[in-house]
């Protein structure tokens, strides 16, 4: 993508999103000034060191907060949608979110707002197509000029549509699916949706206009599915059945996949809805070259296999962490707790760091594997995360990343330190540490602050199976 001369002032809303932190390292090397908009700054985990990257705290369900946004921005991206939050009232969420935004907006030099939306074309919407659709209109009321772009199924490495579909072809050798498998969609890459996003950027031939972007497909879901298992030498046979109700068809994506319940009945909803393309000269006027539906698998396969996924839908989902901020959670408590603490020389640093910032996903626990796996399905049965969400890199490990039932909290090299926070179902508070001192000496700690009687009877329930998972973990990683 070539570099534009002039460097504008840009904000960025929704930062820590999928799409937003795709679009981070592209306006940054186009030379643009960014302020990145999140809830908590502690969780922000851009790896890109720059002068021109502010990050400022600002919730837009708080009004007061909104004077951190400056006042000469240029250009604003709109990229904050509630569709994962466990809320029933997500559409008002939205609204109050898109007018206190607007409000803000207009006490700026903001010459454009640029909104990503989803396909809105059928008379008949879910709640999360009409909240969109409500969430422009809103936006339009703005005195600012509005590009809005409108895209249905998003195809990337981390994409939620990719590892949704990842995850049902991968562990499903046949399907029962329900009817909704037949609704025709026009996926699109997530490499075209950011050249959509940056291309019209001050382009004044799109203000106050809208357009949808997709990619030269147009399949079902089912297509979708076979195609993916193509893609990978899977053989796959689905069978597409009329008696799965949205509410079978929710815990059916909630238990095979990644998601989170809240989400799946979303997203179900939303997958009986057409989501296809009204034409337009949008990608001629951009000389955007659209990639197929198989292409941008590949694509997104060459990511993942080189450990270069920039995000994670799973990391971008809403945690009750995030609602008072990593910072209130990042001093492990000391009083009240039951701590289950661990220490081992460590022979060789390098590789002992190499395993711990490998821990989790396909890696595994380093022990007793199948014990953290039931875990997770017990977890995952009283409707938690379960061990679902695996890791967004092999490899790499930010603050804020999803790690199994797990959130990051600390990912700190220099200090040698991990720190983790159950987000599984629990009768009170866990926290997982790993941290070598200068005396070369690792220290393992797990901590439970327990919730009432019932917490103290799960810690003494479970502390024989700590006997030996803590003591096998720890003394693999240092082997």
């Amino acid at each position: 993508m070539q570099k534009k001369s002039s460097s504008l002032k840009i904000l960025l809303t929704g930062a820590t999103g999928y799409i937003g932190q795709r679009l981070i390292p592209v306006l940054l090397d186009m030379g643009h000034e960014l302020f990145c908009c999140v809830r908590d700054a502690s969780r922000f985990k851009s790896r890109y060191k720059s002068d021109k990257l502010h990050v400022i705290e600002v919730d837009f369900l708080k009004v007061e907060t909104l004077s951190q946004i400056p006042k000469d921005i240029d250009i604003a991206y709109y990229l904050i949608h509630s569709m994962s939050s466990g809320s029933d009232d997500f559409e008002q969420m939205e609204q109050t979110c898109a007018k206190n935004f607007k409000m803000r907006i207009a006490q700026t030099s903001t010459r454009q707002i640029i909104y990503l939306s989803g396909i809105v074309n059928e008379e008949q919407l879910s709640k999360h197509l009409a909240s969109r659709k409500n969430v422009e209109t809103t936006l339009l009321e703005s005195q600012v000029p509005l590009t809005t772009l409108r895209a249905g199924i998003i195809v990337g490495s981390g994409s939620a549509s990719f590892e949704i579909i990842r995850d049902l072809v991968e562990k499903l050798p046949v399907m029962i699916a329900p009817q909704w498998l037949k609704t025709k969609c026009q996926p699109i890459a997530i490499r075209n949706v950011v050249e959509f996003l940056v291309g019209v950027i001050a382009l004044e031939q799109t203000y106050n206009k809208n357009y949808d972007i997709g990619g030269p497909d147009i399949l079902t879901y089912k297509e979708m599915l076979l195609n993916f298992a193509k893609a990978r030498d899977l053989k796959r046979s689905i069978y597409v059945v009329p008696v799965m109700t949205p509410k079978i068809s929710s815990y059916w994506l909630y238990f095979v996949t990644a998601t989170s319940y809240a989400l799946a009945q979303n997203l179900v909803s939303s997958m009986k809805t057409e989501v296809i393309c009204k034409p337009n000269n949008l990608a001629h006027i951009l000389n955007i070259d659209l990639l197929d539906y198989d292409t941008a698998i590949r694509l997104a396969f060459d990511k993942i296999e080189q450990n270069q996924v920039l995000s994670s839908w799973k990391d971008a989902q809403t945690s009750r962490i995030f609602k008072k901020g990593i910072s209130h959670y990042i001093q492990v408590p000391v009083n009240g707790c039951f701590k289950d603490i661990r220490i081992r020389d460590v022979n060789d640093t390098e590789s002992t760091m190499t395993k711990i910032w490998s821990i989790g996903g396909k890696n595994g626990w380093y022990y007793g594997n199948w014990l953290w796996e039931l875990r997770g399905f017990l977890d995952q049965l009283w409707g938690g995360v379960g061990m679902r969400r695996g890791r967004r890199s092999d490899t790499d490990i930010l603050t804020g990343d999803a790690l199994d039932f797990w959130r990051v909290l600390v990912a700190n090299k220099e200090e040698k330190r991990l720190l983790l926070y159950a987000e599984m179902k629990l009768p009170g508070e866990a926290w997982l540490e790993f941290r070598i001192n200068e005396d070369n000496k690792l220290t393992q700690t797990a901590t439970f602050r327990p919730l009432g009687v019932l917490g103290r009877l799960y810690w003494y329930a479970v502390l024989p199976f700590h006997g030996f998972i803590f003591k096998g973990m720890i003394d693999n990683i240092v082997k």
